[in-house]
């Protein structure tokens, strides 16, 4: 947090923004209170002192600006390629959307919410996030239309996903198909290992989905890639602490 609190302060200078009702560590604070704690803007107006529009303005900034240094998927294979491999998983955010939202409803979910792939490495840690899709869009879509799938190919990485990435060919690896009372015995051994595997995969999904505004999303589709990628680039600044 302190790295991305020095970045607020260089693009203040950048834009020569002379005088702002709140410091930049008042506003890095009160973004951090949005991000983790899921406070709204009326509250944060209430708990900072200034105006629910002017609350929405410093959350939006210090978002993208966060945002824009989260790595990429091409930083992110690069640091995977010292993994013995990557473990790929699609998890759903919740929205508040109306029944009438067709492509944000999931249909494996039964609820609303968008679509984001999540690369985790052998222990469960949280390496990378995707840009946030429909959740209509199915994991396999969703891997193909992030370049995920070509990406580790080329870079030669093994991944373990789940049924979800069937057909995805390339180094990713997913369970024996079919019921599990007609697979063999080796068959079943491969899925009870190929499970432990993936596993850990949640660690990184919960690591994600602690920072509470991201267990119930309440703003703009629009807006939700910038927040996942603040999010990520926040979660593995602390990290390397």
């Amino acid at each position: 947090m302190r790295a991305a609190y020095g970045d607020r302060r260089h693009h203040r200078r950048a834009i020569g923004s002379r005088w702002r009702r709140l410091s930049a560590g008042r506003q890095a604070l009160l973004t951090l209170a949005h991000l983790r704690v899921g406070h709204t803007y009326a509250q944060l107006a209430t708990g900072f002192g200034v105006g629910t529009t002017t609350a929405y303005r410093y959350v939006t900034e210090a978002v993208d600006l966060l945002a824009a240094l989260a790595p990429s998927l091409a930083d992110a294979v690069r640091t995977a390629s010292m993994k013995a491999y990557l473990i790929l998983d699609g998890t759903l955010l919740p929205i508040d959307r109306i029944a009438a939202d067709r492509p944000f409803c999931s249909g494996k979910h039964k609820k609303h919410g968008m679509n984001v792939q999540v690369l985790a490495d052998p222990f469960g840690r949280l390496l990378w996030a995707s840009p946030a899709l429909p959740g209509a869009v199915h994991d396999i879509r969703a891997a193909r239309e992030h370049g995920i799938i070509d990406a580790l190919a080329e870079a030669g990485i093994r991944c373990w996903a789940d049924k979800g990435c069937r057909g995805a060919g390339g180094t990713v690896r997913i369970p024996c198909w079919g019921r599990w009372a007609t697979l063999s015995a080796g068959q079943q051994a491969v899925n009870r290992s190929h499970a432990k595997i993936r596993a850990l995969v949640e660690q990184a999904v919960a690591t994600l989905k602690s920072w509470r505004l991201l267990r119930k999303l309440r703003c703009s589709t629009t807006r939700i890639t910038s927040i996942v990628q603040a999010v990520l680039t926040l979660h593995l600044t602390s990290s390397e602490r």
